[in-house]
């Protein structure tokens, strides 16, 4: 049988870039026979813009080139970016870096023969450009499935929300999840006339054309917002393209012990008894910050591990190594060294996330971060700092029952007071909340439903066999009515 070669391609930005990478090995890897080497994958890699993102694209790639696993690369010719976005406008900059690939993708797509595009919900700009070869077309949805509700439906939004949703005082409907408070809303749809929320009505509109929507997200995590999407519900009078969600797609895979001093700092405490703190990639902390995150976990008196860095150098978009003296009040760290240590760099998440003594983590809900933690059982303390970080915190409190909340003020930049930050350790760890217990409850409850998801028979696995299915027709086959009756039996 002739192999079907599907092209992936990824933005550059790490949790993209890696997540779409993960999505390839699990195509490769869940056939079974013959059939199962039928399929390869090409990831089509994007010169990133800066030199800084170019070395960290070039290291990740390496390793997945070294580890035999069959993915292959396709570097595309360098693009000048555009130069013309306005400083903030992130989500504007991606989308058109990524539509200026459209030539060089097409181009690569007749030269290695694509049964099957699948591209990053920022490169929608490229698909006409796959169609005119006929070629398949699949969106890969990085984030929960409520960013793709809310952005499916952002097209009506725009029309019946009469000003910035920043000057907004109701709540937003997206359907599958409860009304949505204004604060809720992703800070880059907040202006209209922005640049940043004119992009995504029209990634929205563009993911309507697409032959399949692929969602790193477990059916039984979300059920009500892919049986809204799968229903047509998010935009009225149109067929949804089939769903395939098929997460959580992580790299659970056996990984050798760390030699981190943080984690075999963790070896010494007693199981479930740490609070891990960790903000992203892109996450640091200012003085004042520090300051209140500080005399929060003093107070509250609970085992910690805080992977706490500073600003980024100038030129630079990723944090530095932290200065602890700068940060943290005088004596902090004296006071607390027996039951605390402040971690002031990159932390190995996964195996700290992975270590029997964490109970719990504060985390600033990325999608990744969040599906490693729940993967592991551990409930969320939700302290959302940018990109759709705030409607994900909503989700995890208000639907997912996974979190205990937490009290952030938007417009004083993400800022959460000692005493709040006290209460929501407290009530996590503390063993006498009711909020805390139900969070801690659904939250090894979703251990098992994603383990299970990804198992021979689960959901995410007939997910990921009906897309190879899809992709060896040459075209994405409708939803089975199977699928249709499971995501909507989940809404009575």
């Amino acid at each position: 049988m002739a192999s079907a070669n599907i092209l992936l391609l990824p933005e550059a930005g790490s949790g993209h870039l890696m997540s779409l990478i993960e999505a390839g090995k699990r195509l490769l890897a869940h056939g079974g026979g013959d059939e199962g080497r039928s399929l390869t994958v090409t990831v089509l890699v994007v010169q990133p813009a800066t030199a800084e993102s170019a070395a960290e694209v070039d290291a990740h790639v390496k390793r997945v080139e070294a580890s035999g696993l069959g993915v292959r690369f396709h570097r595309l010719p360098a693009v000048e970016p555009p130069m013309d976005c306005v400083a903030g406008n992130v989500q504007e900059f991606k989308s058109r870096y990524m539509q200026l690939q459209a030539p060089h993708v097409k181009a690569a797509a007749a030269e290695i023969g694509a049964a099957a595009l699948v591209v990053d919900f920022f490169a929608t700009g490229v698909l006409d450009a796959a169609r005119e070869l006929g070629v398949p077309t699949y969106v890969y949805f990085t984030s929960p499935a409520a960013l793709l509700a809310l952005m499916l439906r952002l097209p009506a939004l725009e029309e019946e929300v009469p000003v910035d949703f920043e000057e907004f005082e109701g709540t937003v409907d997206v359907p599958g999840l409860p009304p949505v408070p204004v604060a809720s809303i992703p800070g880059f749809m907040g202006r209209k006339k922005s640049p940043n929320f004119t992009w995504f009505v029209y990634h929205g509109r563009r993911f309507m054309d697409a032959d399949g929507l692929i969602i790193n997200t477990v059916s039984e995590l979300e059920p009500g917002l892919l049986a809204a999407i799968a229903d047509g519900r998010c935009v009225p009078g149109r067929q949804a393209p089939p769903l395939y969600p098929i997460g959580p797609v992580l790299d659970v895979g056996v990984k050798q012990p760390s030699n981190e001093h943080c984690v075999r700092w963790l070896d010494a405490q007693p199981p479930a008894s740490v609070l891990f703190l960790c903000f992203g990639s892109m996450g640091w902390f200012d003085a004042a910050k520090a300051h209140e995150v500080a005399v929060g976990l003093e107070r509250s008196g609970h085992r910690f591990l805080w992977a706490l860095r500073g600003p980024p150098a100038a030129g630079s978009v990723h944090p530095t190594a932290a200065d602890l003296d700068e940060l943290l009040p005088e004596g902090f760290l004296e006071r607390t060294k027996e039951r605390g240590l402040v971690w002031p760099r990159w932390a190995p998440q996964k195996e700290v996330l992975s270590h029997p003594a964490v109970g719990g983590f504060v985390t600033h809900c990325g999608w990744n971060s969040t599906l490693e933690s729940l993967w592991h059982g551990l409930p969320l303390v939700p302290w959302p700092l940018y990109a759709e970080q705030h409607l994900n915190a909503f989700e995890f409190v208000a639907v997912m029952g996974v979190a205990v909340p937490l009290k952030v003020d938007r417009k004083r930049n993400n800022f959460v007071e000692a005493a709040e930050l006290e209460r929501a350790v407290r009530s996590l760890l503390g063993g006498g909340s009711e909020e805390g217990r139900k969070a801690r409850e659904k939250a090894a409850e979703m251990k098992a439903v994603c383990r299970k998801a990804v198992a021979d028979g689960g959901s995410s696995h007939a997910a990921l066999q009906r897309l190879r299915g899809a992709i060896r027709c040459g075209a994405a086959c409708s939803l089975d009515s199977t699928v249709s009756v499971q995501y909507s039996a989940a809404l009575n």
